[in-house]
């Protein structure tokens, strides 16, 4: 037996089941444009209760011209930071009522193009991007009109909208906490040498050595991916070297964990042989062993931030600069010489 076909329910059985025109069922579902009587709209209230209409998001978007709905393309979601970035900013836009959509193009400039183009094309009201290898598709997205925020640094004669830490300062103050210690031989796993934040963190702890007057060993500052396998082969291979730096600045949380699994294996400690200190920690920092000394970024205020941009989009480039904090954790050597 054939089931009954539903009919959708419309603005007009909820007009005649409030006793009012289809105008005034509008108004109080859009909230406008014209005011109706408490009254009036309680007994439309009721009616779309009683009905079960829901509106058609679609045709509303349609005719606002606004969909509520954002995009987020990221290099990697795999990636512990990106994604409680990613999290923070899902929460927030729920909070505000709005729909995230994600895109994770996987490390792929290809895909994070083929992403871009997606989301331009349905249309989203804005955008939150950052690139793979952090030299974004800034034309694409300007041409179709869609504000965005780059979350990462780009090219400053861009001139468009970043919400961003100053990160060669941040990986300055981590690393001179880290040579507060006395360590004199020092190193660093920076991450891959074409990308822009890559180039800042390494900026970043040139500032702190030089400022303390230490030599730098080209031998041992070795790129690497921002993940815990480019953690783990630059961590293999600092150990084909004749020595070893007695500290280590780690670009990414990723990293530090890859490379502290590399010493493992050949019997080295952190931070009783090397000690290290890395950048971008999240919560994970507090629970690895050693717990680790990074630089954080404020996720949940940035996340506010970002919208709080792109709610309030103008056209005009905006730059907005969040202070980052510095979590102490036993991977440096400060905490666990408190506690022999």
């Amino acid at each position: 037996m054939a089931k009954p076909i539903l009919q959708r329910v419309t603005r007009a059985d909820v007009a005649k089941a409030a006793g009012t025109s289809v105008a005034v069922v509008s108004y109080v579902v859009n909230n406008g444009p014209r005011p109706v009587a408490e009254a009036t709209r309680l007994r439309v209230l009721e009616a779309i209760k009683q009905t079960g209409y829901r509106p058609n998001g679609v045709a509303r978007a349609l005719a606002s011209g606004r969909t509520k709905t954002y995009g987020l393309v990221v290099p990697n979601i795999s990636n512990p930071f990106v994604a409680s970035v990613a999290h923070a900013l899902q929460q927030e836009a729920l909070n505000n009522g709005l729909i995230m959509l994600l895109g994770d193009a996987g490390d792929s400039r290809q895909r994070e193009k083929e992403l871009l183009q997606n989301l331009l094309a349905h249309p989203v009201d804005g955008l939150f991007y950052t690139s793979v290898d952090r030299h974004p598709y800034i034309e694409m997205i300007q041409a179709s009109g869609t504000p965005f925020v780059m979350l990462d640094r780009v090219d400053p004669g861009l001139a468009v909208s970043i919400l961003r830490v100053d990160e060669r300062a941040a990986a300055r103050q981590v690393t001179e906490h880290l040579l507060s210690h006395g360590y004199q031989d020092v190193g660093m796993i920076t991450g891959p040498r074409d990308m822009l934040n890559a180039q800042d963190r390494l900026d970043g702890w040139l500032d702190a050595m030089q400022h303390r007057g230490l030599t730098v060993n080209d031998a041992w500052i070795v790129p690497a991916r921002y993940n815990r396998e480019g953690g783990y082969e630059a961590g293999k291979h600092l150990l084909t070297l004749s020595s070893l730096p007695r500290a280590l600045f780690c670009s990414n949380e990723g990293q530090a964990i890859g490379v502290i699994r590399a010493f493992a294996e050949q019997g080295l400690q952190v931070p009783k042989d090397v000690a290290l200190v890395c950048f971008n920690g999240t919560d994970h920092a507090a629970y690895h062993v050693p717990t680790l000394t990074t630089v954080r970024q404020p996720i949940r205020e940035m996340a506010k931030t970002a919208i709080g941009m792109l709610r309030a989009w103008t056209g005009d480039a905006m730059l907005h600069e969040v202070e980052h904090e510095l979590q102490l954790g036993e991977s440096c050597g400060c905490l666990t010489s408190s506690r022999e």
